[in-house]
This record gives C-alpha cells, sequence and structure tokens, in this order.
C-alpha cells in the first residue's frame, strides 16, 4: 500500500488528505498551532493515522510522500516578523530599492486609496539603510564584464555587515541576469567569511529585467529563507524519525511542490503555497466532472481566496504584491481578502458594519471558541443565526458557546447600530456575503470573463455555508460544494494532487521578429535548468512535461503579456505564432480594439515551466446510490435558521451528510452538517448529490412559503 499525502497549514486549522493506491481517500482537520506549526502538523497526521486503524509511523512507511502547503512565509513578510538581512548591490544602485521606482505608492493598493493623493505614501523600506551596501563591479546590458568585482572591498563589505550581526545576505547586481559571474563569486566569498549565512542570488532566484523588483524579490527571499530553512529540516527529522520514507515535498505559489531541501533557495516561490491548493484541487475534480470553466473559492479560517480555471487551465500570473513590493515569482493567480470564518466584525469611524481583514485566528479564536476571544467573528454569527450546530465544530470535538457568540456581538455590534443580536448576526452574514461577492467580481468580470459561463467551486471550512450567497452576488448559477471524503479539507486534497513544477526564466529583451536562433538558445539553457532541477528532487517520475512561453508587450508599455510558444524547433512562423497568441490574450484582457501592432512588439523575458507528473493523483471516489431522490432517511431533524434580516428565523431541515447518497435532492431552506462544514442551501434553491458524493447547489423553483418567525432576541435556536 502506498499513501499520498496532502497537509494544508492554515492560520486557524491544519488539514490533511491521504489517498492510497486503492483508491482510498480519507480526511482529517485539527486546530494550527502557532508559532510552531509542526506539531500541528503531526496532530492532523496522527488522525488520519486514527481513521486508517494503524499507528502513524506504520502510515508514514507507507508514504510514497507528502506535500505540503504552509503559511508561515507569508505571514513572516505580511506581519514584518523577519530577521535582519543584507544587501549588497552595484556601485551607485543601493537607493533603488528605497526610492521604489514610484512604485511603492500605488502597487497593492485599491482604487479608493489611488485616489486619495494626499494620503499616499511609501511603506516602509525592506531593510534598514545600514544594511544594504554596494561592491563595485559592472555587467553591461549584454553580459559584458565593464568593470571587474573588487574583491578586496567586497570582503570588507561583507565583514562590515557579518559585524552588525547580519546572518543572511542578499545579492542583487546591475544586470546580473544576463551574466551572474560576480553574483556568484560573492556568494564564495561570503561563504569564506562565514560558511553559515545565508546567501540568495538574484540570478537564481528573479533573473528577470527591472531592477527594482529584482532587488525587492530577491531580499525577501532572504529574509524568509532562513526561517523556512529551519522550519522544513526540523519536520522533515522529525517526520524521518517516525519512519517517513517517501520525500517531504513544498507548494509553491506557481501550483506545483518541490522537494523540502530544494524550498529554501528560491523561498519566496512558497509564499502563496496554500493560496494555490484548492486552484489544483479544482482543476482536478474539475476533470472527473467535466468542469472546464471553474471559479474557485476557498473560505478558511482567516481569508477568502478566489482563483479562475479557464478552459481547463488555471490563471497565471507572473508577478505578485506583499507589502507593496512586487515580487517576480510565477505564480497561480490567486485574489485573497480578510473575510474568513475569523474575520472580525466591527464598526468603523462613520457607524459602517465591516468584515476584516483582522482575524481571531486559531489563538484566541472566535468568542464562541471560549478560549478568551471577545471579539465578534463571522463564525459568532454563523452560531446565532442557526447555522452551525451549538454542538460544536469537527464532529462535536470542537465546542462552541452561543452565549458567549451572543455576548460579542451584543456589545460591541448590536448595542452601537441599536439593533437586535440577531439582526447584527443578520447583517454580519449579509456583508460577508456582499464583500466576497465584490471580490469575485474582481476576479472574474475584471478578467472580462462572464461568471454565467463558469461553475463555482466552494470550499474551506466556512465556504459551504456562505457559497450561494455570493455566488448570487456575480450571478453565477451553479455551485459545486466539494464534500465526499475531503469536505472543508479540498485544499490539502489540492497538495496531495499536485505534481512537481520548477520553473526557469531569463531575461532578453528583443524586438519581435527575431532571429528564432536567439529564443532556440535562451530555451535551450532553461529547459537544461529545470531537468536538471527534476532531477535533483530525487523522485521518480511518470513523465516531465516542458512548457514554453514568453512574456511581449508592446513597445514603450511597462507591463507583459505572457504568450505560449510551440515546443521542438523554432522558425520565423512559430515566432510570429507566439506574437498573436500574445495579441489574442491582450484583447481578451483590455478589449478587441485596445492592441497597436503598429507600435511593434517586444519579446522581454523567457520561461520554462517543468512538470514532473508523480505516479499517481488522489481522485475523489464513488459514493453509494440512492434509492430515490428523497433524502428523508438522511434527515436527523430540523432548527430555526435566519439568513437574512427581512426573511427571519426559517424552520429548516437539517440533513447528515454522512447518511446522503448519490442522487438524493434537497429543497431549501435546508443545512448539511458535515464533520468539518456545515452547507447551506437557501429557499428558492436545490442541493443534488452527485456521484462523487459531492453537493451541487442551482435556482430551483421556490419551495412554499416556509414558517418563521421574526428576528428578534431568543429566537435562535
Amino acid at each position: 500500500m502506498a499513501y499520498v499525502i496532502g497537509v494544508d497549514v492554515g492560520g486557524t486549522f491544519t488539514d490533511a488528505v491521504l489517498d492510497d493506491d486503492a483508491g482510498t481517500v480519507l480526511a482529517a482537520k485539527s486546530p494550527s498551532t502557532p508559532p510552531d506549526y509542526s506539531r500541528g502538523v503531526l496532530d492532523v497526521l496522527e488522525l488520519l493515522a486514527g481513521q486508517l486503524g494503524v499507528p502513524l509511523e506504520r502510515m508514514l512507511a507507507d508514504t510514497h510522500h507528502i506535500a505540503h502547503g504552509t503559511t508561515s512565509s507569508l505571514n513572516a513578510l505580511v506581519m514584518g516578523n523577519v530577521p535582519d538581512v543584507g544587501f549588497l548591490t552595484t556601485k551607485g544602485h543601493r537607493d533603488s530599492i528605497f526610492i521604489m521606482n514610484v512604485e511603492g505608492r500605488y502597487l497593492g493598493r485599491s482604487p479608493h486609496e489611488l485616489q486619495h493623493v494626499l494620503g499616499q505614501s511609501k511603506d516602509h523600506a525592506l531593510l534598514p539603510k545600514r544594511h544594504a551596501l554596494e561592491v563595485t563591479e559592472r555587467v553591461d546590458r549584454d553580459g559584458r564584464v565593464i568593470v571587474e568585482l573588487d574583491e578586496d572591498e567586497a570582503r570588507a563589505t561583507i565583514r562590515t555587515l557579518l559585524d552588525d550581526g547580519v546572518r543572511a545576505i542578499a545579492v542583487s547586481l546591475l544586470w546580473s541576469f544576463r551574466n551572474p559571474v560576480h553574483e556568484r563569486r560573492l556568494r564564495e566569498l561570503i561563504a569564506e567569511a562565514d560558511p553559515d549565512v545565508f546567501v540568495a542570488l538574484s540570478s537564481e532566484v528573479s533573473p528577470r529585467i527591472r531592477e527594482f523588483a529584482r532587488n525587492a524579490t530577491t531580499i525577501m527571499s532572504t529574509q524568509i529563507g532562513p526561517g523556512l530553512r529551519d522550519y522544513l529540516t526540523t519536520l522533515e527529522d522529525t517526520l524521518r524519525g517516525k519512519r517517513l520514507a517517501g520525500p517531504l515535498l513544498v507548494m509553491q505559489s506557481n501550483g506545483g511542490a518541490v522537494a523540502a531541501k530544494e524550498a529554501p533557495a528560491t523561498a519566496i516561490s512558497t509564499v502563496g503555497s496554500v493560496l494555490t491548493g484548492g486552484v489544483v484541487g479544482s482543476v482536478a475534480l474539475g476533470r472527473q466532472l467535466g468542469h472546464r470553466n471553474i471559479i474557485s473559492t476557498d473560505v478558511g479560517g482567516t481569508t477568502f481566496l478566489a482563483g479562475l480555471i479557464v478552459d481547463g487551465e488555471p490563471v497565471r500570473d507572473t508577478t505578485t504584491v506583499i507589502n507593496h513590493h512586487p515580487i517576480n515569482v510565477p505564480t497561480l493567480r490567486v485574489d485573497a481578502i480578510g473575510s474568513g470564518g475569523g474575520a472580525i466584525a466591527w464598526l468603523d469611524t462613520g457607524g459602517n458594519l465591516r468584515i476584516g481583514p483582522r482575524s481571531a485566528q486559531a489563538v484566541p479564536g472566535p468568542a464562541c471558541y471560549g478560549n478568551g476571544g471577545t471579539e465578534p467573528t463571522n463564525t459568532d454569527a454563523n452560531l446565532v443565526l442557526g447555522i452551525l450546530p451549538e454542538r460544536g465544530l469537527l464532529g462535536g470535538r470542537k465546542p462552541l458557546s452561543v452565549e458567549l457568540a451572543r455576548q460579542a456581538i451584543d456589545t460591541q455590534i448590536a448595542k452601537p447600530l441599536g439593533l437586535t443580536v440577531e439582526e447584527a448576526a443578520a447583517a454580519i452574514y449579509t456583508v460577508q456575503n456582499a464583500q466576497t461577492g465584490d471580490l469575485l467580481r474582481k476576479t472574474v468580470v475584471e478578467a472580462g470573463h462572464d461568471p454565467r459561463e463558469f461553475v463555482l467551486y466552494a470550499f474551506g471550512g466556512a465556504g459551504p455555508a456562505h457559497c450561494a450567497g455570493y455566488a448570487a452576488e456575480v450571478g453565477c448559477t451553479e455551485v459545486v460544494v466539494p464534500l465526499g471524503p475531503v469536505a472543508s479539507a479540498f485544499s490539502a486534497f489540492g497538495l496531495a494532487s499536485s505534481d512537481i513544477v520548477l520553473a526557469a526564466e531569463l531575461s532578453d529583451p528583443a524586438v519581435v521578429p527575431f532571429d528564432p536562433a536567439r529564443a532556440e538558445r535562451n530555451f535551450a539553457q532553461l529547459e537544461q535548468r529545470v531537468r536538471a532541477g527534476l532531477e535533483r528532487q530525487g523522485i521518480r517520475f511518470e513523465a516531465i512535461e516542458l512548457h514554453r512561453e514568453i512574456d511581449m508587450r508592446y513597445t514603450m508599455q511597462l507591463a507583459e503579456v505572457t504568450a505560449p510558444v510551440a515546443n521542438g524547433p523554432l522558425d520565423m512562423p512559430a515566432i510570429e505564432a507566439a506574437a498573436a497568441a500574445f495579441e489574442a490574450r491582450y484583447a481578451e484582457l483590455f478589449g478587441a480594439d485596445a492592441g497597436f501592432r503598429e507600435a511593434g512588439i517586444q519579446a522581454i523575458t523567457f520561461r520554462v515551466r517543468g512538470i514532473g507528473v508523480l505516479p499517481f493523483s488522489p481522485e475523489l471516489p464513488a459514493v453509494p446510490l440512492a434509492d430515490s431522490p428523497d433524502p428523508a432517511a438522511a434527515q436527523t431533524g430540523s432548527r430555526p435558521v435566519c439568513l437574512t434580516a427581512a426573511t427571519g428565523y426559517v424552520d429548516t431541515a437539517i440533513y447528515d451528510y454522512r447518511e446522503l447518497r448519490a442522487g438524493h435532492v434537497l429543497t431549501g431552506p435546508a443545512i448539511v452538517e458535515v464533520p468539518t462544514t456545515t452547507v447551506v442551501v437557501p429557499a428558492g434553491t436545490t442541493g443534488t448529490v452527485d456521484a462523487l458524493g459531492n453537493l451541487t447547489i442551482r435556482a430551483g423553483a421556490a419551495p412554499a412559503e416556509p414558517a418563521r418567525t421574526t428576528v428578534t432576541a431568543g429566537s435562535a435556536a
């Protein structure tokens, strides 16, 4: 027996999914354990072993690999919880990282913030100026060495940083992506001074044109590299001590995994690891269900995440932004806001109800957890509204207190607004659905797509409770809640479904049409790097796939659009085909008449994505077939549930998911209770259980007017 395990470490819960080569799929969920997240990983693995009925050591000995996604790198950057690092750059260019190429005033800011010109300012620098030092050297734009590296000066500069307590150094020299010889020599000089110092080179982390973005990417990778290295080393050693046979893999922003020992060298590639797991899982499930256009939505304890799959492929990006600094790494495009189940409800200075982005996280958690939290959250509102059962979460292993939830909402929301607790809870639920709907409009509509042409997948601990609401906000008429054995651990299912993915890129600006031999040389170099990287993973692959692409732009524009390039020998028609693909994608993004071929087209960055296909990938197994569509045998009772203040509390049927069968049809309003999540089927919709156990919610004929009560104190269950 061989197992594949995906582990998704979130800010509130740690999820895991196990699949074996016989088609068994199991899932488990356990609270995260900050600051030592590895304890939560072991806890959730113990739960999986318990479901198998074997000791943890036996399960790990039979494990082909573990794919691990973690928020630790992202959280460290967002919160600024990073160690002091040094920065070495070409003489005369130190201040690039502080000037921020003007981008610091607008990157990552909302339209509202951009309109507030007087309030704009550059955010904090990535490091103090005393840690940003220069070395004498110069490479020109063609990669020729114009000024040799002054090694004596470099040694003294390195010693200055080390004497100031720096234990990690980022090296980013001008035009190093064309010739990295001086960066590599600086790494050798640092090792001579102290071999234990962590070093990251821009020519390896971000070999792209544009100085500020390359510098910022390299510095941030250096900031999280040592912590990631220490965490993964400790975790892998612990798992090895418990007889883990296969490799520990780490999810990357690009939607694929990499061996744990390789991850710290390009640590910045892991910052979106848990953000992409759900998108990868949606692609895998979409193949089973025949869905090619999917909106992937994940409402966890801290965040709401939204990704897009078009024609069977996730939408990708080449850049992301953290703390108003650009990060140059290939990534799946995932939009996020702080609007998870633990997002805190609060009133702004104008008395308006706001949700998030602050979160109660795992500790202390929502008020209803009884762990000392006093601020009201989405989870508290859902409990008061009857959406969540009073017996608690995780099948009762996580008890909830409705009185503590009511007290938090009453004190901080209801009384200040002159509402009852129930009205305030209903308002929290409504605002949550509205602001998540706003993010979906950005993800789908602003990207040039029609939501009516997509199926929305909803998962995460809180996603199924809200999905019908935020789907209606954007006009999406079909919602799939992936249930079966994965339920709210769907992101972990995505991690277990991932292959090894490596990317290599190189900026080499050229005007189209250019000599195909130039592109051949670039792609040959990149493919060699990718193949060597795949060999270092120490894993047997079923197949290796290589995908070529070029980032292109119209002349004088600042941003590029990625175009695919055919494999095989390149000729002029192949270059023209890539340019035509760029123009077609540009028209999709910005409008049919937005392009301007007369300006010329420039190829900027060449890239190769290598996929090492792993031996087997999880698929959800079929569930038993129902004798009839009537789900009465799965109904455990009913309770008053309120989804809007206008409707009030409605007597709502409650179903135990474990008793539902393929073909059962639920008429809303209904609640489906799963050990790890709760699904809301609103009035006017139906929920159908498919062959894999997923629940599909569609708008349907409105049912007869249900019995209901007004939203008044004491009307909740």
